[in-house]
């Protein structure tokens, strides 16, 4: 047991209490000071609240504008159907929003029940909210830490604090330590931190910082503020509505001069061709649109366990150029395993498999590697089960465990060698032995097994086994094998056994007083291993133009070579420490992007450092993702444009903080969300061309009937029927087109890409006019032949074609319709005859037919429309060719193109 004299001044600046702990008046002093050992809530908006913000859009604002002007004029109809639309519109947003946060719920559950402390000189147990600095807090093994604490006792206390700061190793603490101020979390081994877990051992601390002064409460402050950063699509929506709003404008005031300067019209005719103008060139049906394909890219990523929690994030992650990523438990399987056994001849035996997964081991008959799986399994606390179906469960310390995986990989059976060699004594590990030992026999002799760090066992030694010899132990041969494997990242075991006493001693003096004279058998080299998917995944990442970084709580040689393993960067490659960014950020922004930017692996990073990282490479310009499953990753999920937690092995911290879950916590699975996440942006570009191509074509109509001096060729109330009933049929099925394919070939969008992007204005103007233009020659024609109220009947029913033309047309930026499949997307295959046949049959139904102002159209002239209708679909097909052959040169279609 070690202890210190602690410093009467805690973080707080009150005197800590003695050993008996404070009295209960004072705890009552202090609780009312500091407050209860909680965290706040996280603010949540009613739902109310989150409705009316739904009309805070430009879009918005207009349509309000035309509605109470059509009531104004009398025109109740074109009113009410305006509002249904507001209505419907806020309704989806309203659904899509409403999702409240509950990160800083998950810390409070963290820190949520009893502590055992001293009381009036006695061992109480009293709630968590109750505890206050300088409370004499007691630990034990299965504890959870209530609060920040300096220790002042220590027996063996191991602590996992993986949750803070990414390392996958318990922590041996040491009340006789003194850390530096500005040591990371990770190297502060007489200090314990609130939602850490006791793993073995007891201790006694005094309670520096209650609620949101501790570790975890700096984190939950910052989880529950806003998200500063927004999602790709809501930037481009928001820039795309700004556009068309002001397009908007400009063009109800010119057409407003052009109606002045052309004469002829009246007040109310000009008011009522603005509104149509308005009515006609916003995308009513982008909502619903927009909703469903983020829906449908939802279910498509559920099915590649990919889980997203917030609906715009479907496309946010198919955004991004840039990945962060935690190591454990993300990269890595975060279950410690043997890599290698090396004896001291130097002869190197490798295992495969990961954790407690099925695995082989080279050399599996050699009778030294046999001795020292021996001795690996009979020192040992720790139990491995067969559970069936080729499951393996197992309970106890994970070095140990990772002792008997890899004994079962040389093919020893565990039970039978055990039976074997049955326990006289066992010496458990601790931190100030270094460590662990038994003496088994099996009733002729016994031995005495020993496994530690290699500078204990080897000071054991006096000799070592060579090719079935035991000779004097070469010290330097087995020091250089672990310099070597150590600066490779690893942590190394070493062990040896001797003959030992059949009866020793009482007291255990056998093991503890004379350990020496060991026979030195080998080393093997642990290391939480990669997932085996994980290089391909980043390989794919790469490749598709997205840059990967792996940022972690471990030592910078275990990062140096997890990071060389995957890729990331050069065995010998410089690793980003937080005791460098630390050194940067005091000589400034400058050197803070000098450092940072060139680095893909960084070892040793505190949360807060995690979020700079993540700062940096977002105002380098990149959409950036993180990934992680601790508490530790959560202020940096929260502050990038996507957060990625792990489901399986995540925090409920970081599955609260992060927009998508991956389920099975495999790396692998990011890049299929990331393949999805484009599909359903080029089917949002795809549903927007449709709709401002169709609107583009309106207001060319709006125009060349005022041109050439006749009446309002649509209705308000038929330009939305058109835009939220016909076209919107079929625009939302337009959002399940499937994927074109080569999305993960093609480098990710500039994240300063508007969707109103130049492939679009050109589409929108090439098909928009040819609508346009055919729309107006057949309302002219109709016009002169059969009068205005026909030649807007007519009109509408050719712009109900011209919508199934357009939409089938749509399902590809450059491949001909005949080239794709016709029922790949089987809701587009019934949506475009669904949405003409709703059209006809409307002809036919009282009181809708008269609010429309339509009726039935005869034969020759339906034939007439539908040929107008083809002559634009080669216009479309036309186009396309040209595309093909200016980007590929000819190449077949099909071939992925940059969007």
């Amino acid at each position: 047991m070690s202890s210190s004299t602690l410093s009467n001044e805690n973080q707080t600046g009150l005197t800590a209490g003695p050993t008996t702990g404070l009295t209960t008046e004072e705890a009552l002093a202090r609780l009312e000071e500091f407050g209860p050992n909680r965290l706040p809530a996280a603010k949540t908006s009613s739902v109310a609240v989150v409705f009316l913000r739904q009309f805070l859009s430009p879009f918005i604002y207009i349509l309000m504008v035309a509605a109470a002007v059509s009531l104004a004029v009398g025109q109740l109809p074109s009113a009410i159907f305006i509002v249904a639309v507001l209505l419907l519109n806020a309704c989806i947003g309203a659904v899509q929003e409403f999702s409240a946060e509950r990160s800083a719920a998950a810390l409070r559950d963290m820190v949520r029940g009893l502590a055992r402390v001293m009381r009036d000189g006695h061992a109480t147990s009293v709630d968590i909210e109750e505890i206050v600095p300088g409370d004499v807090v007691l630990l034990a093994s299965g504890d959870r830490i209530p609060a920040d604490m300096r220790l002042t006792d220590t027996d063996g206390l191991c602590v996992d604090e993986s949750m803070l700061t990414g390392e996958s190793l318990a922590v041996e603490k040491d009340a006789a330590d003194r850390s530096r101020p500005d040591a990371p979390l990770a190297e502060r081994h007489d200090q314990c931190f609130a939602g850490a877990i006791v793993t073995r051992g007891r201790g006694q601390g005094v309670v520096s910082a209650t609620g949101l002064n501790t570790e975890i409460g700096g984190i939950a402050e910052k989880v529950t503020q806003a998200r500063v950063s927004e999602p790709p699509l809501m930037i481009r929506i928001r820039r795309f509505t700004y556009q068309v709003a002001g397009a908007i404008m400009i063009a109800i005031v010119a057409l407003a001069g052009l109606m002045l300067w052309r004469g002829g019209y009246e007040a109310t005719a000009m008011v009522m061709m603005g509104i149509g103008l308005a009515v006609s060139t916003i995308p009513e049906g982008l909502p619903a649109a927009l909703t469903v394909a983020l829906a449908i890219g939802m279910r498509r990523m559920a099915n590649q366990n990919v889980i997203i929690r917030k609906l715009v994030a479907v496309e946010a992650l198919g955004s991004c150029t840039f990945i962060c990523s935690d190591k454990t438990g993300t990269l890595t399987v975060n279950e410690l395993t043997i890599h290698s056994a090396i004896l001291p001849s130097g002869r190197t035996f490798k295992a495969s498999g990961a954790g407690i997964a099925p695995g082989d081991l080279e050399g599996a008959g050699d009778p030294l590697l046999r001795d020292l799986c021996v001795t690996g399994v009979l020192a040992n606390e720790s139990e491995l089960d067969y559970a069936g179906d080729k499951v393996w469960t197992a309970e106890g310390d994970i070095v140990d465990v990772a002792f008997l995986v890899f004994a079962k990989k040389f093919g020893l059976s565990l039970g039978a060698l055990r039976d074997a060699h049955q326990r006289r004594k066992l010496i458990p590990y601790e931190s100030e032995r270094a460590y662990s030992a038994s003496i088994n026999g099996d009733g002729t002799a016994a031995y005495l097994y020993a496994k530690g760090s290699p500078e204990r066992i080897l000071a054991a030694s006096d000799r070592m086994q060579i090719d079935g010899e035991v000779v004097p132990v070469d010290r330097k041969r087995i020091e250089e094998q672990f310099e070597a494997m150590a600066r490779q990242g690893y942590r190394m075991i070493a062990l040896a056994r001797r003959p030992a006493s059949e009866t020793p001693d009482r007291d255990g003096a056998e093991t503890e007083a004379a350990l020496d004279g060991l026979i030195f058998q080998g080393m093997v080299a642990m290391i939480d291993p990669i997932r085996p998917e994980a290089r391909d995944a980043i390989a794919r990442c790469n490749t598709g133009g997205v840059g990967v970084a792996m940022v972690t709580g471990d030592h910078p040689a275990t990062a140096r070579a997890i990071g060389a393993e995957l890729g990331l960067c050069a065995a010998d490659a410089t690793v980003v420490s937080g005791s460098m960014i630390r050194e940067a950020v005091e000589k400034g922004p400058d050197a803070v992007r000098d450092l940072i930017l060139p680095a893909r692996v960084f070892a040793r990073i505190e949360p807060m450092q995690k979020e700079l990282i993540v700062e940096t490479f977002m105002a380098d310009g990149h959409f950036v993702a993180v990934t992680g499953d601790g508490v530790n990753d959560a202020p940096a999920m929260r502050r990038a444009n996507v957060g990625v937690a792990m489901g399986k092995s995540g925090a409920d911290v970081a599955k609260e903080a992060a927009d998508i879950i991956i389920t099975d916590d495999n790396f692998a699975s990011i890049v299929s969300g990331v393949e999805q996440g484009r599909i359903v942006y080029n089917n949002i570009r795809k549903v927007i061309g449709l709709l401002t191509a169709t609107g583009f074509s309106a207001l060319l109509l709006f125009f060349l009937s005022v041109l050439a001096g006749l009446p309002m060729p649509l209705t308000a109330v038929q330009l939305l029927w058109l835009n939220l009933v016909a076209n919107g049929l079929q625009d939302v099925a337009l959002a399940f087109e499937p994927k074109e394919g080569g999305e993960l070939t093609r480098k990710p969008r500039h994240p300063d890409e508007p969707i109103f992007e130049r492939h679009i204005v050109e589409h929108v103007l090439i098909a928009g006019s040819a609508m346009g233009a055919i729309a107006f020659a057949v309302y002219w024609m109709s016009y002169n032949a059969f009068g205005h109220a026909d030649a807007r009947n007519i009109t509408l029913m050719l712009m109900v074609l011209f919508g199934n033309v357009h939409a089938l047309s749509s399902r590809s930026e450059t491949r001909s319709l005949f080239s794709i499949a016709p029922f790949a997307n089987r809701f587009l295959a019934i949506a475009t005859p669904g949405a003409l046949a709703l059209h006809l049959v409307s002809m036919h139904i009282p009181g809708l037919s008269g609010v429309l102002d339509i009726h039935p159209i005869s034969p020759p002239v339906f034939a007439g429309l539908v040929a107008a209708a083809l002559a634009f679909f080669l216009v479309e097909e036309t186009h396309k060719f040209s595309i093909r052959r200016h980007r590929h040169g000819g190449a077949p279609e099909g071939r992925p193109v940059e969007a």
